[in-house]
């Protein structure tokens, strides 16, 4: 299995309305030195129905401000249709949404 292909079958398991950090997603696919890896992975996602890459966000809750498949608000309204809130800063409130892994 290639890099791409482990953080692929973690974020797959990102359930509706819980969002991970890109570490998070790095860690979990084997290697927590993998932050911007994941960053790359994600932005050639080649099943972006399959690959729910718009609920990976910064550890702080922020956005990709380089969101690959149609910018910031796309993907503050994919999240927002799964049911994550934004705080007034226009972050995810992570200890609210952090997916962990189970």
């Amino acid at each position: 299995m290639t890099t791409f292909e482990k953080i692929y079958e973690v974020v797959r398991k990102i359930p509706r309305g819980r969002v991970a950090s890109y570490g998070q997603i790095a860690a979990m696919a084997g290697n927590p030195r993998w932050s911007r890896v994941v960053g790359y992975a994600l932005h050639v996602n080649p099943d972006p129905e399959g690959i729910p890459c718009y609920r990976v966000v910064t550890k702080d809750g922020g956005l990709a401000e380089a969101f690959a498949f149609g910018g910031i608000n796309v993907q503050r309204e994919l999240l927002e249709r799964d049911g994550v809130r934004f705080d007034e800063n226009g972050r995810v409130p992570m200890e609210l949404y952090r997916w962990r892994g189970e």
